[in-house]
């Protein structure tokens, strides 16, 4: 076995950036591929990776973006697709370039945080991060709210090209979905779930020319769950909501963190398969209820 090697932000080397997505296929069952060929990652997803010759064997990615907090604008980054090779685990690697992604970025981020699986959570407070509790939104629905339910709503594909273009162009100038608690420019994880997770939720509200991502509740008909609402002007949301919530709607929850005027909101604590862990410097604060937008979690 040779000496490996640290390469970082190489994802324009063909050959490097291949054996990265196939190590990301093994691990966590993840396809990068089309994401990448279709120019979703926006220069702003950064792998720090160790190579053993032309194999990615260890990496610990960076997502650039912003929070918004409460109005305000705090630089951050997002870790992601944390993961070694089953052949070379046991020996430090990724304690290594968390440390690396630490060093590189503490000095010029307000934020720095992740979402760790069951199986990690005693990991990450090694680094200085601390988990945070998320916290699930919801309004009572009815009936009479939804006179245009159905109407002017055109379902959208994530896999199919034209439609993911539309929606990554949309994207671009986006208004966060939160000013309590948002993200921006992370268009680039956005589209992962367009093409990936939610690639037949999505549809494009004409007159009120937005893009909603939502599905019903399997298991519950008469929930309807929001992931998402994309919009590049202030909207007016119970008419957005009269658009999707069809016959038997009566509870409709949030997968961010809403800020809409009119509506008497509901939280309850948010106990997800992943938590979030935040190392944060100043006086950024994650005490007030708050849910991490879906569609920008790496």
């Amino acid at each position: 076995m040779s000496e490996l090697q640290l390469i970082k932000d190489y994802l324009d080397d063909e050959q490097r950036r291949n054996s990265l997505f196939k190590l990301a296929v093994r691990v966590f069952g993840i396809q990068f591929g089309t994401w990448y060929q279709l120019g979703a990652s926006n220069k702003r997803y950064i792998p720090f990776s160790y190579f053993d010759e032309d194999k990615a064997v260890a990496n610990v990615s960076v997502n650039l973006l912003d929070l918004i907090i409460d109005g305000e604008v705090k630089k951050a980054i997002q870790i992601g697709t944390v993961m070694t090779h089953p052949e070379y685990r046991n020996r430090g690697l990724s304690t290594e370039l968390m440390n690396l992604v630490i060093e590189q970025y503490e000095a010029t981020c307000d934020v720095m945080y992740l979402f760790a699986n069951q199986s990690v959570l005693n990991f990450y407070p090694k680094f200085g991060f601390e988990a945070v509790s998320e916290h699930l939104f919801s309004i009572e629905w009815a009936s009479s709210q939804r006179p245009v339910a159905g109407e002017g709503i055109r379902p959208l594909d994530g896999n199919k090209k034209e439609d993911f273009q539309f929606i990554a162009r949309f994207a671009v100038e986006r208004l966060p979905v939160s000013q309590r608690f948002g993200t921006a420019n992370d268009q680039g994880i956005l589209m992962f779930y367009c093409l990936n997770v939610f690639n037949r939720d999505i549809y494009y509200l004409e007159q009120e020319e937005v893009i909603v991502i939502y599905q019903q509740y399997e298991t519950e008909p008469s929930r309807l769950d929001i992931y998402d609402i994309i919009s590049q002007k202030e909207i007016g949301i119970e008419r957005v909501l009269a658009r999707i919530a069809g016959d038997g709607i009566k509870k409709i929850v949030f997968h961010y963190t809403p800020d809409y005027n009119g509506i008497q909101l509901e939280s309850s604590s948010f106990k997800g398969d992943d938590v979030l862990f935040v190392k944060t410097k100043g006086s950024v604060s994650f005490s007030a209820p708050m849910k991490h937008p879906i569609t920008a979690q790496a």
